[in-house]
């Protein structure tokens, strides 16, 4: 999926402006692709390793920074079909699975921790600044967007709108218990021709 420009159309077809420093606008493929191989370029294990961890999480399993804190390397399970499942703590507790091309970093993150702390496994001090402060350390690319988690998020968020599935379970997967906090990725959804949307409300029982 490619970034949205500012010309970019709701799936009516009205032209929506959009901000390229919008916390909600998602990354698109090759912002996803470049965000990878940025962060297997860093100089230290530990900031290839989180900030690794940092992508699985966010486009992997659409966490957010307060949900990523707490976690521990027990609430990752990896199923007999190599599926890693993540038990979100919390206020929003929930169960997550990790989407494929995040699983294996998902679950070597959790044996390193092994019953510490599944980000960070080291830093005893837990807030805000666990995840931004590894985040601002890192070396940045000027070829590589900014690693922000809450576009993370809108990233998982959306590519599953777009899909689409059934909106109890994506709800459910992302912890929330309206359409309200979905409204504002709306305009990043992919547009639907005329053509293929009147044969698909004509197909609807």
């Amino acid at each position: 999926m490619s970034a949205p420009n500012s010309t970019s159309e709701l799936p009516g077809g009205r032209p929506v402006p959009l901000s390229a420093s919008d916390p909600s606008q998602p990354y698109g493929s090759n912002d996803k692709a470049g965000l990878w191989g940025w962060s297997g370029g860093q100089p230290t294990a530990e900031l290839r390793r989180g900030l690794r961890l940092l992508l699985a999480l966010g486009l992997g399993c659409g966490l957010d920074t307060t949900e990523i804190i707490p976690l521990r390397g027990p609430d990752v399970r990896v199923l007999k079909d190599g599926s890693c499942v993540l038990a979100v703590r919390g206020n929003r507790s929930r169960l997550i699975v990790c989407s494929r091309p995040y699983e294996r970093t998902l679950a070597e993150a959790s044996r390193h921790a092994e019953t510490g702390y599944l980000f960070r496994p080291s830093s005893f001090a837990r807030g805000p600044n666990t995840v931004t402060d590894l985040v601002y350390r890192a070396a940045p690319d000027p070829r590589v967007p900014r690693l922000v988690m809450g576009r993370c998020r809108a990233t998982w968020l959306v590519e599953r709108m777009n899909v689409p599935i059934p909106l109890p379970v994506l709800l459910a997967a992302a912890g929330l218990d309206s359409l309200h906090a979905l409204s504002r990725l709306l305009p990043y959804l992919k547009g639907t021709g005329a053509e293929r949307a009147h044969t698909t409300l004509r197909e609807m029982p």
